[in-house]
């Protein structure tokens, strides 16, 4: 379980001042929770306070029992990874160099048997085998894109914190992506939690959405129960319809 208790933070950014919170939380273990809202929402920050690259204000952060201000970073690392939006590496890489980066908290860079084998795994699960010899800027968005996710699982930790995965992604491949993380939460049994722009991503493939509107959790619970017009239209502020699809419910905006 992941739970925020009084979680604050403020800060300026370009926008002007910014302020999360106060911020009360429970994410159950297992599945896939969709953090949703209008840009400035604060899912972004809130997440990343999750995966400990920011402090908080006030308030407290738990993963697994676990307290994220206190614990130890090479616990924490065993826990829980974290892919932020930015992933420029500077040097030249190959997929399966950056998968091995995964295998850190366990391997301090010496990688053993087991952990080449981990990096197979991950490589093999997000169906990267052909290119693991390619470099990174070889790959097209969506193929660097699933390598950089296979790094974050290579990590085996029980929890995952996605900060928008599908950035830059075309359809196709937002919808490869998706379905490899609900394979993800199914078959490996991890709790994933993402940021996602686009609802009807979140309806489909999410067990729970936690919707933000100006740094609060206005609306939190399963999938079908956000997706109804007048939470999404008071979220995004502007009419959102929800008609029923033929894999659930979908919003249609004006």
């Amino acid at each position: 379980m992941i739970t925020l208790s009084a979680v604050r933070k403020d800060y300026r950014s370009s926008a002007g001042d910014v302020s999360i919170g106060p911020v009360e939380l429970e994410i159950p273990a297992g599945g896939i929770t969709a953090l949703v809202g209008p840009n400035g929402a604060g899912k972004s920050t809130l997440l990343t306070m999750a995966g400990r690259l920011q402090d908080l204000d006030a308030g407290s952060i738990s993963i697994a029992g676990h307290d994220v201000a206190t614990t130890r970073s090479t616990e924490l690392a065993r826990i829980v990874s974290i892919l932020r939006q930015e992933n420029h590496f500077v040097t030249r890489l190959t997929v399966r160099q950056l998968v091995g980066f995964g295998r850190f908290p366990h391997s301090r860079g010496r990688l053993t048997v087991q952990d080449e084998a981990m990096v197979s795994e991950a490589i093999d699960f997000l169906e990267l085998t052909e290119l693991e010899g390619r470099y990174l800027d070889e790959l097209s968005g969506g193929q660097r894109q699933r390598a950089y996710v296979a790094m974050v699982l290579a990590q085996d930790t029980d929890y995952l914190l996605l900060d928008e995965p599908l950035n830059n992604l075309d359809m196709k491949h937002s919808v490869q992506m998706m379905r490899h993380l609900r394979r993800a939460a199914e078959e490996l049994g991890r709790t994933i939690v993402i940021v996602l722009h686009d609802i009807n991503f979140a309806a489909k493939y999410a067990d729970r959405i936690c919707a933000m509107k100006e740094g609060r959790v206005v609306h939190y619970g399963p999938s079908a129960e956000i997706m109804r017009p007048e939470v999404l239209s008071e979220v995004f502020d502007t009419e959102v319809q929800v008609i029923e699809g033929p894999d659930g419910p979908l919003a249609v905006y004006f």
